[in-house]
């Protein structure tokens, strides 16, 4: 089991790189085995997990390196995206704050740059 778990969120797309150097930057820091780490996206912050996304390479490293990516539901219907419309590893979550309450009720620190 891992020694600590960090949850990122990100909501706007201002701030779709500095959380991915953020989540690289705590894998580097804190190493691969020891942190578990997850990414809620939802409104503008979703387009990270978009398969036509300029960030599509750093994700797919980040993802390569343990982190998961979740999408919210609600704003995939409020924007009319499908499934297919993300990369293959991005899974959908009901609510984007739903799945940040949850993670938090695990243990997982709450970051939003």
């Amino acid at each position: 089991m891992k020694k600590y778990k960090a949850l990122f969120h990100v909501d706007e797309k201002e701030k779709i790189m500095l959380v991915l150097k953020n989540m690289a930057n705590l894998l580097n820091d804190l190493g691969e085995d020891e942190v578990e780490v997850a990414l809620v996206g939802n409104s503008e912050g979703i387009a990270l997990m978009y398969q036509s996304s300029e960030y599509k390479e750093k994700v797919e490293a980040l993802y390569k390196k343990g982190i998961s990516f979740a999408a919210c539901a609600n704003t995939m219907k409020e924007k009319k995206l499908n499934k297919e419309d993300l990369l293959e590893f991005a899974y959908i979550v009901p609510s984007g704050v739903g799945e940040i309450v949850k993670k938090q009720a695990q243990g997982y620190f709450y970051i939003r740059p």
